[in-house]
């Protein structure tokens, strides 16, 4: 379908709107507030290599560092507090729950798991390539990964902020589980968002060198039919798909995005390489 216009769209549609404002600019928060916590604390987990000392007097040294670990830190709890705000007024105040199943939904359903063995077949040549709806199966995952993973990150990372503080309700044990849990976690989530997450995002075949829906909220008609085929066809049929048509975002926008997105990019596969580089020479 490449190349191809959908029949039901008014001709000067040329994009259809994927994520709100506010979507985005808290993904773009939560992208900076990482990128900080990972080039902050990584220094600190890698303390003994030579390129950690480097780059934390790139910061100021390790005090420093520090500092600007726990400011990106409370930026991403401050992130995670609005997300489940916002998910719990769509669901307890907005009565929307069509956020917990069905097609526009990010909880995994069966479907998910035929799109994966479909999707895989379709890698070796052995079926056709899957239709997708608003989610695909990788997009919940990433999604779950880093929910769950900035819970625990997060929670673990507070024990460690507020010692005196949790001393009070915890037990001594407890507090060496969270110095464990969140370097450990920390190094999971950074080879996770810095490999995976990129690859699914920007670097696969389909969208690299970078996929701007993310910054501009926005998907083409070709991308929503090539790639969202059983979401066009279901809010054709329900006549919901005038709603989310579009113009393009402006040229600015697509320009900072790419320049943004080009740099997380780079800076965080300099940073899985530098780590592999200190697990490898252990």
């Amino acid at each position: 379908m490449s190349g191809s216009t959908p029949a039901n769209a008014p001709m000067t549609v040329t994009h259809y709107r994927r994520f709100e404002r506010t979507d985005r600019l808290l993904h773009g928060f939560l992208m900076f507030s990482f990128l900080g916590l990972a080039f902050t604390g990584m220094p600190l987990l890698f303390s003994h290599e030579t390129w950690a000392a480097s780059l934390a007097r790139i910061f100021g040294g390790f005090s420093a560092a520090g500092n600007i670990h726990r400011f990106c830190a409370m930026m991403m709890i401050t992130v995670f507090v609005i997300h489940l705000s916002r998910i719990a007024q769509r669901l307890f105040i907005r009565k929307d729950l069509a956020m917990l199943w069905g097609p526009a939904s990010m909880v995994p359903q069966p479907r998910d798991f035929f799109e994966l063995i479909a999707h895989l077949r379709w890698f070796v040549g052995l079926g056709r390539q899957p239709r997708f709806d608003h989610f695909t199966y990788w997009e919940k995952f990433d999604y779950w990964a880093v929910f769950w993973g900035m819970g625990i990150i997060g929670g673990s990372g507070l024990v460690l902020w507020f010692p005196e503080t949790f001393a009070h309700v915890l037990p001594g044990w407890l507090f060496n589980i969270a110095m464990v849990v969140h370097g450990e976690e920390a190094l999971l989530a950074v080879g996770f968002i810095f490999t995976i997450h990129f690859f699914n995002g920007h670097l696969r075949p389909e969208k690299f060198p970078m996929d701007s829906v993310i910054f501009t909220g926005r998907v083409t008609v070709n991308e929503m039919l090539e790639e969202r085929q059983d979401e066009y066809e279901r809010l054709v049929i329900s006549g919901r798909i005038d709603e989310l048509a579009s113009a393009a975002a402006p040229q600015w926008i697509y320009t900072l995005g790419r320049s943004v997105g080009a740099v997380a990019v780079t800076f965080g596969l300099i940073m899985v390489g530098l780590i592999l580089f200190a697990l490898l020479t252990k």
